[in-house]
């Protein structure tokens, strides 16, 4: 494996906007550089399956601005065993395949992690993550994307929450982090966000009450986020319910409706800078690492650290919408 000629990519995971133009970042960059590529569809469910076939720089033409991946993503369950991972490394030496780039969350590099270690592979990842929960990036590919329509979302929401005086629980993705609905109630004037970062720290609802809202609003929006321990936003209304009656509260949950959509600029630059910076890492010898974006600066993190240690969220920026919501 020293010599690297043949590079696999494939999409792991939940899908995120910019995935496309990370795909067609990493075949091109690596054609240019002299490489062979070879897309796997469905992730490691098509590897362990065998779903693999060659790619050009055609393959990747008119993508940049589509969501979603061309080359699908699945969940699967045989990846997690050891036959099922001897069986894709089988699939990797039947089409010689030296290297992979995968593209994905923390369960994608997570799995990356130990194929790596178990069949000795060089494998860059990308982090291809709505939810921006992994450590050494500044952001993730789709968390900008995901940003921008939860926030068109809430701006929506909030005429009707001002036309007829309600509270309205907005429930927002993050696989219980938040990122999305804290910097999306900053960004969209919401007045507050109950994130499971703070959860052991204050009653977050009583203590959104407490600071009397209703004295100067006569409506107010609240980013939740998804959270099965406190059964997020419906579990936040029916609290209302019981514990504040003389509030109208209304739920909305905006789903995968954060996945999709035509990705930002910022996650098209994104994801083509780290895309191309894929093939350099691999050029320059390095292996099971991620890509991250740092300070502006595109820099290696292991799987190991880039898994286990989330990035910290800003104490500021909850004070800040606190500060902004009187």
């Amino acid at each position: 494996m020293a010599t690297i000629k043949t590079i696999g990519i494939l999409t792991s995971g939940g899908d995120a906007p910019g995935m496309n133009a990370a795909i067609r970042a990493v075949t091109r960059a690596a054609i240019y550089n002299g490489f062979r590529v070879m897309g796997i569809k469905r992730g490691y469910y098509g590897l362990v399956y065998n779903e693999i076939g060659e790619f050009d720089t055609k393959s990747v033409s008119n993508i940049i601005q589509q969501g979603g991946t061309i080359l699908k993503t699945a969940r699967c369950k045989e990846f997690t065993t050891v036959e099922g991972r001897r069986a894709a490394y089988e699939n990797m030496c039947r089409h010689q395949i030296d290297a992979l780039v995968v593209i994905g969350g923390d369960g994608s590099l997570s799995g990356a992690r130990i194929f790596a270690e178990e069949y000795n592979i060089a494998i860059v990842g990308l982090p291809g993550t709505i939810d921006n929960d992994l450590g050494g990036t500044d952001s993730t590919i789709g968390y900008d994307t995901a940003l921008n329509t939860i926030v068109e979302a809430v701006d929506k929401i909030r005429d009707t929450a001002t036309s007829h005086e309600r509270l309205f629980f907005v429930e927002v993705m993050g696989h219980m982090a938040g990122y999305l609905a804290l910097n999306g109630a900053i960004a969209s004037g919401a007045e507050a966000a109950i994130i499971p970062e703070m959860e052991t720290e204050i009653d977050q609802l009583a203590d959104l009450v407490s600071r009397g809202f209703r004295k100067s609003k006569n409506s107010a929006i609240v980013l939740v986020a998804e959270n099965p321990e406190t059964g997020g936003a419906m579990g936040l209304a029916e609290r209302v319910r019981r514990e504040f009656p003389e509030y109208d509260a209304r739920v909305t949950i905006l789903g995968h409706l954060q996945r999709g959509g035509s990705p930002t600029a910022a996650d098209r630059i994104l994801a083509s800078r780290m895309g191309a910076q894929a093939i350099t890492a691999l050029i320059e010898g390095q292996r099971n690492v991620m890509i991250g974006i740092r300070n502006g600066e595109l820099v290696y993190t292991p799987f190991a650290q880039a898994t286990k240690h989330k990035c910290k969220l800003d104490a500021t920026a909850i004070e800040i919408v606190k500060m902004l919501s009187i």
